[in-house]
């Protein structure tokens, strides 16, 4: 009986602590004209996140272009032409996410697609 209640408490402190730590979790990537960038990561709120992304790029037309929580974000460009072909993308993993930014690069034009930023958050 008295182990029982033993490891109610642990199973209690548990569930307790797993909900407090993700509490720092959204992250955002802008995105602007030839190569310009900004992004967030482990924000308290979405939105905070795409104000901060939005602050940070320092290019012409910035717009944040994905949100994600316990994940990442990466952008990619035309090496060769900063201002033409780029993608960008979010996946669970790092790897996933610069994969498809750079597919998706090559599928508008890019010739030598390159990551230009990532970003994961907490989880990612």
């Amino acid at each position: 009986m008295h182990i029982r209640r033993l490891a109610a408490c642990f199973a209690a402190l548990a569930i307790l602590f797993a909900n407090i730590s993700p509490l720092h979790a959204a992250g955002a990537l802008a995105t602007g004209r030839c190569g310009a960038f900004g992004y967030a990561f482990d924000d308290v709120t979405p939105e905070a996140a795409a104000q901060r992304a939005r602050a940070q790029c320092k290019g012409q037309a910035c717009q944040v272009v994905t949100s994600f929580r316990r994940s990442c974000a990466a952008f990619a460009i035309d090496g060769s032409n900063a201002c033409g072909p780029h993608g960008w993308a979010n996946a669970p993993t790092l790897g996933r996410a610069q994969n498809m930014a750079s597919q998706t690069c090559h599928r508008y034009g890019g010739r030598n697609c390159m990551i230009r930023a990532w970003v994961c958050d907490v989880k990612g």
